[in-house]
């Protein structure tokens, strides 16, 4: 049981699950925020979602973080996608998460 355990925390990456930022965006002008956006959704729309990613986190831009969200649960990385519509901020969708996540543990605690 232990060896489980060990091998289990072996896999947590040494940053933690969850790297959160209440640090708001640095100040841009209109026309250069709109200009990173359109970059950045070409970037998403060629398939090079982490310069996407790194756009819409500078930017801001809550539909770009929900799409780069949606991406990551489709590659099986819920806690990235948390991450994302936890910055977007798309409350919603990270109430959906919380309740799936909180069955998974239900589930587990009555199965021990």
């Amino acid at each position: 049981m232990q060896e489980k355990k060990d091998s289990v925390l072996k896999n947590i990456p040494k940053e933690g699950f969850i790297k959160l930022s209440t640090a708001q965006p640095k100040e841009l002008s209109g026309s250069d925020k709109a200009a990173l956006i359109r970059k950045g959704n070409a970037f998403f729309n060629t398939g090079d979602f982490e310069k996407a990613k790194r756009i819409f986190i500078t930017t801001g831009y809550t539909d770009g973080l929900i799409r780069i969200g949606d991406w990551h649960l489709k590659r099986n990385e819920p806690l990235e996608a948390m991450r994302m519509y936890w910055l977007a901020p798309a409350p919603d969708k990270v109430s959906a998460w919380i309740e799936k996540a909180a069955k998974a543990v239900s589930k587990w605690v009555s199965e021990s």
